[in-house]
């Protein structure tokens, strides 16, 4: 034991840094943390209103759908038509336009073609009809349905060039507006084929806005997991959703690093007192998290050493295993030293 104190002393103290870098022996001070204003647990901010970008998907409503003037009937149209017709045979309510774009008037009247034509083009057609059985009849034509125009209901998917698709009405570029200006460009867009348009646009999907938890493996690799913003994450709720801390993660290395505009002078840290937030109870650290926010946790500096020194050793190791267990070998067949040949003595007696 006396032989090799320098040995001894140097476990010693190995042993005490492996001790010291476990658990939250000291962590950092959280108070120079309470002045920087930045949003946090109990003292939360609103978010900007939301921008709408790729991959969101939208809910939009048309609440008025009304076709331009003059508009043309189309078949499955439904009609009101009122007409001073015969008094056992009224006319009056509304009437589908059949397929094969006529409509029927009763037994008594029978049939008028009116698709493709305009309101006042099918009143004039009507009366015309009924001029065989009615004495100057006086005919109102109003549109009742529409079948012809496609209703805009539903989700819809924000495309990869910003657009949205609404059918036949074609696609609206949405990206980088908010909903106010999403509503009013979509409107705007409908009013070529519809009067006075107007829709109701929502969020369906908030698919665009993320932040990132970053573990870093120490060596051996990191792990990157993409958590959707709904407005309210804090550090402790985004590590949650992780299923806590990684084996090899330093409790006193974590961070939130914030994106800064390119060429930025400096980088936006905020570190994160890991012990105060947890242990303590404290909020000084446990920030609120925005779009963009990396949280990022450090591996313990130990384990990224051992690693290096691993991939610096074990190739070593494989090439001395490799030498010595070739030496064995040889050795093991080599006749010298008292050796015949086969392993054995040379007293050893050999059955022939």
């Amino acid at each position: 034991m006396a032989k090799h104190p320098t040995r001894w002393a140097a476990l010693a103290a190995l042993t005490l840094v492996c001790a010291g870098s476990a658990g939250c022996v000291s962590c950092q001070s959280s108070a120079e943390c309470c002045d920087n204003g930045l949003p946090r647990e109990l003292a939360k901010t609103a978010h900007s209103p939301y921008t709408i970008e790729p991959p969101d998907i939208l809910l939009i409503d048309a609440l008025r759908v009304i076709p331009l003037p003059p508009y043309r009937v189309e078949p499955l149209d439904s009609l009101v038509i009122q007409a001073n017709a015969l008094a056992t045979a009224p006319i009056g309510g509304l009437y589908a336009v059949e397929t094969d774009g006529t409509v029927n008037l009763g037994f008594t009247y029978g049939t008028v073609r009116v698709v493709g034509m305009t309101l006042p083009e099918a009143k004039t057609a009507i009366e015309e009809h009924l001029k065989k059985d009615v004495v100057k009849p006086e005919v109102q034509v109003y549109l009742g349905q529409s079948r012809a125009l496609q209703q805009i209901r539903g989700e819809h998917l924000v495309r990869q060039d910003g657009t949205v698709g609404l059918g036949s009405y074609g696609d609206v570029s949405v990206v980088g507006k908010t909903l106010p200006e999403a509503k009013a460009a979509i409107e705007a867009y409908l009013a070529k084929y519809l009067l006075n348009p107007e829709v109701s646009v929502d969020v369906f999907a908030f698919n665009s806005k993320v932040f990132y938890v970053i573990y870093d493996g120490g060596g051996s690799g990191q792990q990157i997991t993409r958590l959707p913003v709904t407005g309210n994450e804090t550090v402790l709720d985004a590590v949650s959703k992780v299923n806590g801390l990684s084996a090899v993660a330093d409790k006193r290395r974590i961070w939130v690093a914030r994106p800064v505009p390119a060429c930025s002078a400096e980088d936006q840290i905020l570190p994160v007192d890991w012990c105060a937030v947890t242990k303590r109870g404290r909020t000084e650290t446990n920030y609120q998290l925005f779009p963009g926010d990396r949280l990022y946790v450090e591996a313990e500096p130990l384990i990224t050493l051992d690693t290096a020194l691993a991939r610096i050793i074990s190739p070593v190791e494989r090439l001395f295993g490799v030498v010595l267990l070739g030496n064995a070998s040889v050795q093991s067949f080599n006749p010298i030293n008292g050796s015949n040949g086969t392993g054995l003595g040379a007293g050893t007696p050999v059955l022939r």
